[in-house]
Protein backbone atom coordinates (compact mmCIF):
# COMPACT_ATOMS: atom_id res chain seq x y z
CA UNK A 1 0.00 0.00 0.00
CA UNK A 2 1.26 3.73 -0.66
CA UNK A 3 -0.08 6.35 1.69
CA UNK A 4 1.22 9.63 2.16
CA UNK A 5 1.63 11.92 5.60
CA UNK A 6 1.47 15.31 5.37
CA UNK A 7 2.18 17.57 8.10
CA UNK A 8 0.57 20.26 9.55
CA UNK A 9 -1.69 22.32 7.17
CA UNK A 10 -0.84 25.92 7.78
CA UNK A 11 -3.75 28.73 7.57
CA UNK A 12 -4.56 29.39 3.29
CA UNK A 13 -1.28 29.05 2.00
CA UNK A 14 -0.56 25.59 3.38
CA UNK A 15 -4.27 24.67 2.03
CA UNK A 16 -3.29 26.22 -1.38
CA UNK A 17 0.00 24.22 -2.21
CA UNK A 18 -2.30 21.10 -0.84
CA UNK A 19 -4.53 21.51 -3.47
CA UNK A 20 -2.26 22.33 -6.51
CA UNK A 21 0.53 19.43 -5.18
CA UNK A 22 -1.65 16.61 -3.94
CA UNK A 23 -3.07 15.65 -7.05
CA UNK A 24 0.12 15.33 -8.87
CA UNK A 25 1.54 13.51 -5.70
CA UNK A 26 -1.16 11.19 -6.09
CA UNK A 27 -0.90 10.11 -9.57
CA UNK A 28 2.81 10.29 -9.36
CA UNK A 29 3.15 8.26 -6.15
CA UNK A 30 0.14 5.36 -7.19
CA UNK A 31 -0.97 6.67 -3.48
CA UNK A 32 -3.97 4.46 -2.30
CA UNK A 33 -4.17 7.02 1.14
CA UNK A 34 -3.56 10.30 2.15
CA UNK A 35 -3.31 11.72 6.09
CA UNK A 36 -3.17 15.66 6.56
CA UNK A 37 -2.99 17.21 9.94
CA UNK A 38 -5.22 20.10 9.71
CA UNK A 39 -5.40 21.56 13.26
CA UNK A 40 -4.00 24.97 11.86
CA UNK A 41 -5.61 24.90 8.78
CA UNK A 42 -8.07 27.51 10.01
CA UNK A 43 -6.34 30.93 10.04
CA UNK A 44 -3.54 28.93 12.21
CA UNK A 45 -5.90 27.86 14.71
CA UNK A 46 -8.20 24.74 14.20
CA UNK A 47 -10.36 23.20 11.92
CA UNK A 48 -13.93 24.39 10.35
CA UNK A 49 -16.78 22.01 8.34
CA UNK A 50 -15.81 23.98 5.42
CA UNK A 51 -12.41 23.73 5.57
CA UNK A 52 -12.60 19.75 6.15
CA UNK A 53 -14.83 19.51 3.04
CA UNK A 54 -12.62 21.27 1.15
CA UNK A 55 -9.65 18.83 2.42
CA UNK A 56 -11.72 15.70 1.56
CA UNK A 57 -12.61 17.06 -2.10
CA UNK A 58 -8.47 17.13 -2.99
CA UNK A 59 -8.26 13.80 -1.86
CA UNK A 60 -7.85 13.83 1.65
CA UNK A 61 -8.82 10.55 3.30
CA UNK A 62 -8.23 11.49 6.78
CA UNK A 63 -7.61 14.69 8.77
CA UNK A 64 -5.78 14.01 12.37
CA UNK A 65 -4.96 17.17 14.57
CA UNK A 66 -4.05 17.89 18.07
CA UNK A 67 -3.81 20.72 20.73
CA UNK A 68 -5.67 23.10 18.26
CA UNK A 69 -8.18 20.96 17.31
CA UNK A 70 -11.03 22.83 19.26
CA UNK A 71 -9.99 26.44 18.83
CA UNK A 72 -13.29 26.84 16.13
CA UNK A 73 -15.90 25.65 18.33
CA UNK A 74 -18.03 24.44 15.30
CA UNK A 75 -16.07 21.56 15.12
CA UNK A 76 -17.06 20.18 18.22
CA UNK A 77 -20.87 19.47 16.81
CA UNK A 78 -19.43 18.61 13.53
CA UNK A 79 -16.58 15.81 14.90
CA UNK A 80 -18.56 13.48 16.38
CA UNK A 81 -20.59 13.18 12.63
CA UNK A 82 -17.22 12.88 10.51
CA UNK A 83 -15.08 9.68 11.37
CA UNK A 84 -13.08 11.18 8.73
CA UNK A 85 -11.97 13.88 11.45
CA UNK A 86 -9.72 12.58 14.18
CA UNK A 87 -8.38 14.11 17.42
CA UNK A 88 -5.99 12.72 19.92
CA UNK A 89 -7.19 9.81 21.64
CA UNK A 90 -5.93 10.48 24.96
CA UNK A 91 -8.25 13.43 25.60
CA UNK A 92 -10.55 12.19 28.73
CA UNK A 93 -13.76 10.23 28.27
CA UNK A 94 -16.69 12.45 27.41
CA UNK A 95 -14.93 14.59 24.96
CA UNK A 96 -16.61 15.17 21.50
CA UNK A 97 -15.09 13.05 18.44
CA UNK A 98 -12.77 10.00 18.22
CA UNK A 99 -8.94 9.14 18.64
CA UNK A 100 -9.03 6.51 16.19
CA UNK A 101 -10.72 5.26 13.35
CA UNK A 102 -10.23 2.16 10.56
CA UNK A 103 -10.58 3.36 6.85
CA UNK A 104 -11.44 0.78 4.62
CA UNK A 105 -9.74 1.37 0.59
CA UNK A 106 -9.77 -0.67 -2.58
CA UNK A 107 -5.84 -1.60 -0.92
CA UNK A 108 -6.93 -2.64 1.97
CA UNK A 109 -7.95 -1.04 5.47
CA UNK A 110 -6.12 1.47 7.42
CA UNK A 111 -6.10 2.44 10.94
CA UNK A 112 -5.43 6.02 11.97
CA UNK A 113 -4.32 6.70 15.59
CA UNK A 114 -4.29 10.20 16.76
CA UNK A 115 -2.55 11.01 20.37
CA UNK A 116 -0.81 14.09 21.50
CA UNK A 117 2.32 14.06 23.72
CA UNK A 118 2.51 15.61 27.55
CA UNK A 119 5.74 16.83 27.91
CA UNK A 120 5.52 20.54 27.66
CA UNK A 121 2.00 20.22 26.40
CA UNK A 122 -1.14 19.53 28.04
CA UNK A 123 -1.52 17.41 30.93
CA UNK A 124 -3.45 14.61 29.03
CA UNK A 125 -4.32 10.87 29.56
CA UNK A 126 -1.30 8.53 28.84
CA UNK A 127 -0.70 8.62 24.95
CA UNK A 128 1.37 5.32 25.45
CA UNK A 129 -1.66 3.43 27.22
CA UNK A 130 -3.93 5.12 24.60
CA UNK A 131 -2.02 4.11 21.71
CA UNK A 132 -1.37 0.56 23.38
CA UNK A 133 -4.98 0.31 23.71
CA UNK A 134 -6.09 1.12 19.82
CA UNK A 135 -3.00 -1.57 18.67
CA UNK A 136 -4.32 -4.23 20.76
CA UNK A 137 -7.85 -3.94 19.45
CA UNK A 138 -7.05 -3.73 15.61
CA UNK A 139 -3.68 -5.90 15.52
CA UNK A 140 -1.76 -5.20 12.21
CA UNK A 141 -2.25 -7.78 9.65
CA UNK A 142 -5.18 -9.06 11.54
CA UNK A 143 -7.71 -5.90 12.19
CA UNK A 144 -5.47 -3.93 9.72
CA UNK A 145 -3.83 -4.04 6.48
CA UNK A 146 -1.75 -0.76 7.50
CA UNK A 147 -1.74 1.28 10.69
CA UNK A 148 -0.97 4.90 10.92
CA UNK A 149 -0.42 6.91 14.26
CA UNK A 150 0.60 10.75 14.48
CA UNK A 151 2.27 11.67 17.59
CA UNK A 152 1.15 15.39 18.10
CA UNK A 153 3.33 16.48 20.74
CA UNK A 154 6.85 18.91 21.72
CA UNK A 155 9.45 16.35 22.77
CA UNK A 156 11.46 14.76 20.00
CA UNK A 157 12.21 11.49 22.68
CA UNK A 158 8.93 11.41 23.33
CA UNK A 159 8.13 10.76 19.73
CA UNK A 160 11.09 8.89 19.45
CA UNK A 161 9.87 6.58 22.53
CA UNK A 162 6.44 6.00 21.03
CA UNK A 163 7.60 4.88 17.52
CA UNK A 164 10.11 2.24 19.61
CA UNK A 165 7.34 1.52 21.69
CA UNK A 166 4.95 0.66 18.01
CA UNK A 167 7.72 -1.09 16.72
CA UNK A 168 6.50 -3.95 14.60
CA UNK A 169 2.85 -3.33 15.85
CA UNK A 170 2.52 0.03 13.19
CA UNK A 171 3.47 0.49 9.63
CA UNK A 172 4.45 4.39 10.06
CA UNK A 173 4.46 6.47 13.30
CA UNK A 174 5.16 10.39 12.79
CA UNK A 175 4.97 13.12 14.81
CA UNK A 176 3.61 16.21 13.97
CA UNK A 177 3.35 19.61 15.86
CA UNK A 178 6.44 21.01 15.29
CA UNK A 179 6.28 22.31 11.62
CA UNK A 180 10.06 21.74 10.39
CA UNK A 181 10.72 18.06 8.79
CA UNK A 182 13.01 16.37 10.57
CA UNK A 183 15.90 14.30 8.77
CA UNK A 184 15.51 11.29 10.63
CA UNK A 185 13.37 9.11 8.46
CA UNK A 186 14.07 5.46 9.04
CA UNK A 187 12.51 1.65 9.66
CA UNK A 188 13.27 0.45 12.83
CA UNK A 189 14.25 -3.16 13.23
CA UNK A 190 10.69 -4.64 14.10
CA UNK A 191 9.53 -3.20 10.08
CA UNK A 192 7.69 0.07 11.47
CA UNK A 193 8.42 3.68 9.33
CA UNK A 194 9.41 6.22 11.72
CA UNK A 195 9.71 10.35 11.06
CA UNK A 196 10.17 12.35 14.30
CA UNK A 197 7.94 15.19 12.56
CA UNK A 198 6.90 15.68 9.09
CA UNK A 199 7.21 19.72 8.98
CA UNK A 200 4.01 21.78 7.60
CA UNK A 201 2.55 22.64 4.76
CA UNK A 202 3.72 26.55 4.91
CA UNK A 203 5.45 29.32 3.91
CA UNK A 204 9.00 28.53 5.72
CA UNK A 205 9.76 31.99 5.16
CA UNK A 206 8.22 32.62 8.62
CA UNK A 207 8.16 31.24 12.55
CA UNK A 208 7.01 27.81 12.53
CA UNK A 209 4.60 29.23 9.61
CA UNK A 210 3.39 32.36 11.35
CA UNK A 211 4.54 35.96 10.10
CA UNK A 212 7.43 36.51 11.49
CA UNK A 213 7.12 40.14 13.59
CA UNK A 214 4.49 38.57 16.09
CA UNK A 215 7.28 35.52 17.34
CA UNK A 216 10.33 38.28 16.78
CA UNK A 217 8.30 40.25 19.58
CA UNK A 218 7.32 38.25 21.57
CA UNK A 219 10.99 36.59 21.83
CA UNK A 220 12.70 40.28 21.85
CA UNK A 221 10.48 42.45 23.71
CA UNK A 222 8.85 39.61 25.78
CA UNK A 223 5.41 41.32 24.89
CA UNK A 224 2.39 40.47 23.25
CA UNK A 225 0.99 43.08 19.91
CA UNK A 226 -1.21 40.95 18.17
CA UNK A 227 -2.70 37.21 17.66
CA UNK A 228 -0.30 34.95 15.62
CA UNK A 229 -0.94 35.01 11.62
CA UNK A 230 -0.18 32.66 8.79
CA UNK A 231 2.69 33.96 7.07
CA UNK A 232 1.71 34.50 3.19
CA UNK A 233 4.32 33.86 1.09
CA UNK A 234 4.61 30.59 -1.06
CA UNK A 235 3.88 27.50 0.80
CA UNK A 236 6.03 24.28 0.96
CA UNK A 237 3.92 20.70 1.15
CA UNK A 238 5.85 18.56 3.21
CA UNK A 239 4.92 15.31 4.46
CA UNK A 240 6.29 11.42 4.77
CA UNK A 241 5.88 8.81 2.16
CA UNK A 242 5.07 5.25 2.85
CA UNK A 243 5.09 2.15 1.37
CA UNK A 244 4.43 -1.10 3.33
CA UNK A 245 4.10 -4.89 2.81
CA UNK A 246 2.10 -7.90 2.55
CA UNK A 247 2.01 -8.04 6.44
CA UNK A 248 1.58 -4.12 6.42
CA UNK A 249 4.73 -3.30 7.79
CA UNK A 250 7.30 -1.20 6.09
CA UNK A 251 9.44 -1.75 3.21
CA UNK A 252 10.16 1.96 2.38
CA UNK A 253 10.03 5.38 3.97
CA UNK A 254 10.96 9.01 1.97
CA UNK A 255 10.37 12.33 3.25
CA UNK A 256 8.49 14.52 0.28
CA UNK A 257 9.08 18.25 -0.24
CA UNK A 258 7.33 20.38 -2.97
CA UNK A 259 6.85 23.90 -3.61
CA UNK A 260 7.75 26.90 -2.04
CA UNK A 261 11.44 27.73 -0.45
CA UNK A 262 12.71 24.11 0.94
CA UNK A 263 15.09 21.98 -0.80
CA UNK A 264 12.86 19.64 -3.14
CA UNK A 265 12.42 15.78 -2.36
CA UNK A 266 9.93 13.75 -4.37
CA UNK A 267 10.05 9.96 -4.25
CA UNK A 268 10.12 8.17 -7.17
CA UNK A 269 8.82 5.26 -8.23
Amino acid sequence: MNILFLGDIIGKPGRDVAHVELPRLRDRLKLDFVIANGENAAGGFGLTRVIAEEFFGMGIDVISTGNHWADQKEILTYIDGEDRILRPANYPKGTPGRGANLYQTPAGSVLVVNVMGRVFMDALDDPFAAVDRELNACPLGEGADAIVVDVHAEATSEKMAMGHFCDSRASLVVGTHQHVPTGDAQIFPGGTAYQTDAGACADYDSVIGMDKAEPLQRFTRKMSSQRFSPATGPATLCGVFVQTGPKGLATRIEPVRVGGRLKQAVPEL
